[in-house]
């Protein structure tokens, strides 16, 4: 399967992955993105800070001043009568009671309450009883109210209240964090739907009908967002107290202000200690239930809440499915760091923008689009890092193959400049001819597997002579090689190092070859030749290129190997590669001549002189003519 294809595959599986998140936790599955969700939801509100709400609504607290004024809780009716009568005289716009009023008490107290009650503009809170914690939707249901939570029943005021006033369902929803993120609109029994508390309220304070839209709720000619079950999305402004709070106690005290009452939305609800319901929020781990519903009041009469509608939803299945297959399309663009920085950038500049989107009053889902991208992006990643590591270990693999036929120094200076003698080069070089003498008759004689062995042997102790010397082996030609001085860049010992590796070649093979058996050894002798001058160094070849050096030079260091046997020696050396070397002998060694040679190919002649090694296995076995 080639690159692209694992790709475009990994593209598939990973927009098969957004769109299976997204639709699971759409479906009500995965709830634990519910926690993760709210955990980033107060994140980003505490990132966008405590906001100054719209000034609409008064919250009169029955708060622990009252209780223990009264000395008891709940707050007697007639006392709650008087709380009542006392905001009707400072003519709000509508008075709405966040208590539930669903049992008799005193029956002056009831009558009087009721009595208070049908002077203003009211709205009781009732309560929805739902069969199991989870809001289940009817089977069979269609519609858009289909989607609505379905109560067991409703826990109503008592008619003598409820006959003086609009009834609201005060639920709110609450994540697995247990704070409230939504408030429902709407709520259904199986044979009836009824507003939220907070709606009630709105739609009496702005006195503007409202219609029910397949996907939205209209307030006169305004539209209310609302998330796909007609829930309310909210967001606080602050902690505790941010929206206006006064005291009931302020009533009875008789220095309640006018001003806090008048042409507002009045909510009268419980904040005392250990009797009021409270819930965590970004902002207060302890927010009275009062002004989370106070909340979703000024967001539905100012229009200011944060929206989470269909088409957010569309935007969340877009990023579900988009941004994972963005980051690994760049991870596989680029395998390397360029590629990993790039997918970090599109990750950061996603959560600014949806942090941004979130303060300006759109909530993006976070928690989603995290699930769905990270575990495709962290399989892939781990996936390249594991292909990386395999291919790391071919080419290492590959790269010691290599630098078994290509000198170290060369194979550094080609990764530092690929272009090395791309173009031919002229320069002084030295050259050592090294060959084996009788190898093709003995190979007619003995199996192929010993003859490979001692070929191995052979090339051992010329490749060991070469690096030791600093010289590069440009060739094995069968039972010999050519070794060059003077690459990658000229130096001004290549003359001597050459000269060096020369002896060594001579004193180690002659050593080898008395080391083999007679029956082999004795069949076997060697030649070695070397010269320095001016030789073109170049790259031959097309798909497969090798380094090798030409020139009258090259051809004079590989006859010298001819003049060496024809003169019963072993090593023959060109007078201008021992003047340039500055030889003055060797230990063990005697150096004779000079001989005025003529080459085989080429006219003129060459002074030749020969070196001869008195300490080692195979002396004698020639006699070096001298001519003065």
């Amino acid at each position: 399967m080639t690159r692209r294809v694992q790709i475009l595959v990994a593209l598939a599986l990973t927009a098969l992955w957004g769109a299976g998140i997204f639709a699971a936790h759409a479906g009500g599955h995965l709830r634990f993105l519910d926690r993760l969700e709210a955990t980033l939801t107060d994140w980003r509100t505490q990132v966008r800070g405590v906001q100054r709400p719209p000034d609409l609504v008064t919250i009169v607290a029955i708060d622990d001043t009252v209780v223990k004024r009264g000395g008891s809780y709940p707050l007697p009716r007639a006392d709650l009568a008087r709380v009542v009568d006392t905001i009707v005289q400072f003519k709000p716009k509508v008075v709405a009671i966040d208590l539930l009023l669903v049992d008799r008490s005193a029956a002056i107290g009831d009558a009087t309450l009721a009595n208070t009650l049908a002077t203003g503009p009211m709205v009781l809170a009732a309560a929805a009883i739902f069969p199991s914690a989870s809001e289940n939707v009817a089977p069979g249901s269609a519609g858009p109210l289909a989607v609505l939570p379905q109560a067991e029943r409703f826990l109503l005021p008592l008619p003598a209240f409820a006959d003086h006033a609009e009834v609201g369902i005060v639920n709110v929803a609450t994540g697995q964090s247990g704070s409230p993120l939504s408030v429902p609109m709407l709520f259904r029994t199986r044979d009836k739907v009824e507003l939220s508390f907070p709606l009630r309220v709105a739609t009496r304070a702005l006195d503007k009908p409202l219609t029910i839209a397949p996907d939205h709720l209209m307030l006169g000619d305004r539209a209310v967002p609302t998330d796909t079950d007609f829930a309310l999305p909210i967001t606080y402004y602050g902690p505790r107290r941010t929206i206006r709070t006064v005291s009931a106690q302020s009533i009875f005290d008789g220095t309640l202000n006018r001003a806090a009452i008048e042409n507002r939305i009045v909510v009268i609800g419980a904040s005392v200690a250990g009797g009021g319901d409270f819930y965590p929020t970004p902002f207060d781990s302890l927010m009275p239930g009062v002004e989370v519903v106070s909340t979703a009041i000024t967001h539905l009469v100012s229009g200011d809440g944060i929206v989470r509608d269909h088409r957010v939803h569309i935007a969340d299945a877009l990023a579900a499915i988009l941004l994972p297959m963005l980051l690994v399309g760049l991870l596989a663009w680029r395998r390397s760091a360029l590629g990993i920085m790039a997918a970090a950038a599109v990750m950061i500049a996603w959560a600014g923008l949806n942090a941004f989107a979130f303060t300006h009053g759109v909530w993006l889902n976070a928690a989603t689009t995290l699930a769905a991208a990270v575990p495709p992006v962290a399989i892939f990643a781990g996936v390249q890092l594991w292909a990386g590591g395999r291919r790391t270990q071919y080419l290492a693999a590959k790269s010691r193959s290599l630098a078994q036929f290509q000198a170290p120094a060369v194979q550094e200076w080609l990764a530092r400049d690929p272009n090395f003698l791309s173009k031919p080069v002229r320069q002084d070089a030295a050259i050592v001819f090294i060959d084996l003498s009788g190898f093709t008759s003995l190979s007619e004689r003995i199996d192929p597997d010993a003859l490979q062995e001692i070929l191995q042997a052979f090339h051992a102790r010329i490749d060991k002579a070469a690096v030791d010397c600093g010289g590069m082996i440009t060739g094995f030609l069968g039972d010999g090689a050519m070794i060059l001085f003077g690459l990658p860049a000229a130096m001004p010992d290549d003359a001597a190092r050459a000269l060096k590796c020369a002896i060594d070649l001579h004193r180690g093979v002659d050593h080898w070859i008395a080391s083999l058996p007679s029956a082999i050894g004795g069949q076997l002798g060697f030649k070695i030749g070397a010269h320095f001058g001016e030789i073109v160094a170049s790259r031959l070849g097309e798909s497969h290129q090798h380094i090798t050096a030409t020139g009258d030079t090259v051809n004079v260091a590989s006859r010298l190997m001819e003049v060496a046997v024809q003169n019963d020696a072993r090593l023959a050396l060109s007078n201008t590669l021992l003047d340039t070397a500055d030889f003055h002998g060797a230990p063990d060694g005697v150096l004779s001549g000079p001989l005025l040679a003529q080459v085989r190919g080429r006219s003129g002649v060459v002074t030749v002189w020969f070196w001869r090694d008195h300490s080692g296995p195979g002396q004698g076995a020639t006699k070096a003519e001298m001519i003065d």
